[in-house]
């Protein structure tokens, strides 16, 4: 497999806090929210200022988290000036942003991200037990993470694995982007408990010969398990390497007998408010829906996933089972999938609806093509300091690149 040598290069991101210009100064905390964006040629932290006049003083590595909520992009940043207004005051009907920068903060002033995380987790439980309800959140915190509860899912091993280090357990189920259950990064932890993943049952239907209702013991049993450690690349810049369980989504697809009109696999998640409180976010139009081309879904490296450190999928990893393409940016890998759709139009998912500029249908990892408001050339790799370059389709090319031969990956993104 292909080797990935750290980076000496800094990623290049800035802060801004968003205020309703019209609250009370007692109303502030709850009214800021975050959102990140890059600026060209920013590398220290920045001080934020809000619209009470308070500051608020942020380093690089509390950037570098990734805490900041990705929903913001669908609200502001289409709305942001040139990169050389950045400094000015904006205001949009009644929404303001102002961004100063302050000198580098000392790498020793900077609180470790494992204490962060922490911290914040235990405040989060302070703040419930204030409220009188904090073993209720104890409980869903232990239940949401705790591996040995887990049913055991093992799989051989297959030479489609990398042997990079993995990801630690408690980052892989930790940090998660699963906005059905909130879109703070520790949101899926805190509320997949939420979720019943039996029973359960997958439709196929669409372009093809045998439609099918599955139940989730039958899919279980349908082919051999394999562990396959994938690199996964968030295309917001972070990354990990994980043990998934599971067998080529091309077992199912051969099953169900794709008709001659068949292009492409659309894939459908569970949306259900009564299990997913982050459905009431409008950030996507639910539920949540992604799709890749035949030849993408019949390729062997991608898997039908029941699994994480062979152990049955937690909710908040996408149980009780998901898609993994690994050389595409994660949110191309649908999560609780509850149908598959075959077409022959190409679908509209859900990031493409949202967003078309910014959000492609492919989604191939691509240091080469940055993303609209940030660059893709390094990757913050969770449990590693400093950033790593990022690999053209994450390591996978010798696979992968021929399904693209000839065509032009900053058009077709």
């Amino acid at each position: 497999m292909a080797s990935n040598k750290r980076s000496g290069r800094s990623s290049v991101s800035s802060l801004a806090v968003l205020n309703a210009t019209n609250a009370s100064p007692n109303a502030c905390t709850s009214s800021i929210s975050l959102f990140r964006c890059d600026l060209e040629g920013v590398k220290n932290g920045a001080v934020i200022s809000s619209t009470f006049g308070k500051s608020v003083r942020l380093s690089r590595k509390l950037i570098e988290l990734d805490i900041i909520p990705h929903r913001l992009i669908l609200l502001l940043l289409e709305r942001l000036h040139e990169k050389s207004d950045m400094n000015k005051k904006m205001v949009n009907n009644e929404k303001m942003v102002r961004l100063s920068f302050i000198p580098a903060i000392p790498s020793s002033e900077i609180t470790p991200e494992t204490a962060f995380r922490d911290r914040r987790r235990f405040l989060s439980m302070t703040g419930a037990l204030a409220a009188g309800s904090a073993l209720p959140a104890l409980d869903a915190l232990a239940q949401g993470n705790d591996e040995s509860t887990m049913p055991a899912l093992p799989g051989k091993t297959s030479s489609l694995s990398t042997d990079e280090k993995k990801t630690p357990w408690e980052d892989a189920t930790r940090t998660n982007n699963f906005y059905e259950f909130g879109t703070y990064k520790d949101d899926p932890a805190r509320n997949a408990h939420m979720m019943h993943i039996r029973p359960w049952q997958l439709i196929a239907e669409g372009e093809i010969h045998k439609p099918k209702t599955f139940d989730l013991d039958e899919l279980l049993k349908l082919a051999p398990m394999e562990e396959r450690i994938y690199r996964l690349r968030c295309v917001e810049g972070w990354s990990m390497v994980l043990p998934w369980t599971g067998y080529s989504l091309s077992e199912l697809i051969r099953r169900i007998e794709p008709t001659g009109n068949a292009k492409y696999v659309e894939f459908t998640s569970l949306a259900d408010p009564k299990q997913m409180p982050g459905l009431k976010n409008r950030v996507l139009d639910w539920p949540y829906v992604e799709a890749l081309r035949l030849d993408e879904a019949l390729h062997p490296l991608t898997l039908l996933c029941f699994g994480l450190y062979r152990k049955t999928l937690l909710p908040q990893s996408g149980a009780p089972v998901r898609i993994i393409a690994p050389w595409k940016y994660g949110f191309k890998s649908g999560k609780s999938i509850v149908k598959i759709r075959l077409t022959e139009a190409m679908p509209t998912t859900s990031w493409m609806r949202a967003n078309p500029r910014e959000y492609g249908f492919y989604a191939n990892v691509n240091p080469n093509v940055p993303h609209p408001r940030w660059s893709q050339a390094t990757e913050r790799r969770l449990g590693e300091a400093g950033r790593r370059d990022t690999l053209i389709f994450n390591g996978y090319a010798d696979q992968v690149a021929s399904l693209y031969a000839g065509m032009d990956l900053k058009k077709h993104f």
